[in-house]
């Protein structure tokens, strides 16, 4: 018997094969390999989008350097490819080779599933964050967030994906994300979570939080916007409700964050997975993680970008007026062109 291969989940992710942020290819491989694994050991149906935006010209496809699936697998892999003629009809072309919103834009419009993930490709997935997925209990109008734990790139030198997956549970460097229990918190580093002394306290605050502090500052502070970019999963419906991300063609800080906020605004809920269920992240140069306040500095000013302050404003208002940002077009996703896929 031939297996179904109508996808359960789109995940929708954004590259191409120029190395950025170092070991790239490599963080890919352990990325499309450690998909494969889960979906075969959790036998969930699924479809990744790889959106290459503005392939190099010097270097191979993606389809041709990554792992292949078989007709056995669980997983089918698409290759979406945007040529540099249409990114080099976007502002800020010539500073960015990669417009990571808009790329996925391109994979949602495009997904197969009902349900579709957007993504990183410097990612391994836990085994409970493929255990929740495989009930295909999702549910429209909400949109579900999974902590971000990251690891060493010690994990290049373990042979198969339960390694690494092993090492990574033993070995978080540092957690992303929301508390489930404490959604509440806008900041979960302060005085009750950081002296066991008070622990007992805060399931009481949380509740007395839940039920007083309901104010529009209150459920911005709840939503779990800390690396979302690496974790965000809704129906393709309320994808489409939202308009995908804001397609600015600057650098992508903070675009992520706007369509939580976009999904909120629209009466989406937010739904946040259990610790375990996490993403595990591959440290690497270039990313997040600078050496110096200077350095950090001077990326700032490298590339066209928001400012944090803007877009929570912006967001307040959103979220007092209920509706969405006026951005995209209908069209968003560059959804009337007919792009090479394989």
């Amino acid at each position: 018997m031939s297996l179904d291969r109508t996808p359960y989940l789109s995940i929708v992710v954004a590259s191409r094969n120029d190395n950025h942020g170092g070991d790239m290819l490599q963080r890919m491989h352990i990325f499309v390999t450690g998909l494969i694994h889960q979906c075969n050991k959790h036998k969930l149906t699924s479809e990744l989008i790889f959106v290459e935006w503005n392939p190099p010209i010097d270097s191979k496809s993606l389809s041709e350097v990554l792992p292949k699936t078989t007709i056995n697998d669980y997983l089918t892999i698409r290759y979406i490819l945007v040529p540099n003629e249409i990114h080099r009809q976007y502002s800020n072309s010539d500073k960015l080779p990669l417009f990571q919103m808009i790329a996925k834009n391109v994979g949602i419009r495009r997904a197969k599933a009902d349900f579709i993930l957007c993504t990183n490709v410097d990612l391994l997935f836990s085994d409970k964050l493929f255990e929740q997925l495989s009930r295909r209990d999702l549910k429209p109008g909400v949109f579900y967030r999974a902590n971000r734990c990251d690891v060493s790139k010690i994990i290049y030198t373990l042979n198969t994906v339960d390694e690494q997956l092993s090492y990574a549970q033993k070995n978080i460097l540092k957690r992303l994300g929301k508390n489930i229990k404490y959604t509440n918190f806008a900041d979960t580093n302060g005085l009750f979570f950081k002296y066991k002394v008070f622990q007992w306290f805060l399931p009481y605050l949380s509740k007395l939080k839940s039920t007083y502090a309901t104010g529009l500052k209150d459920r911005f502070n709840e939503l779990d916007l800390d690396a979302c970019g690496d974790f965000t999963l809704m129906s393709k419906v309320d994808w489409e409700c939202i308009s995908g991300y804001v397609e600015l063609e600057i650098y992508s800080i903070h675009i992520d964050s706007m369509g939580l906020i976009a999904a909120l605004a629209m009466g989406l809920k937010q739904e946040v997975f259990e610790p375990e269920a996490c993403t595990y992240h591959i440290e690497h140069d270039g990313g997040w993680e600078f050496k110096s306040p200077s350095d950090k500095l001077k990326f700032y000013t490298k590339f066209p970008m928001l400012e944090w302050s803007a877009v929570k404003e912006a967001g307040m208002e959103l979220l007092n007026g209920k509706k969405n940002w006026e951005f995209n077009k209908p069209d968003w996703g560059l959804a009337d062109v007919d792009l090479k896929e394989l």
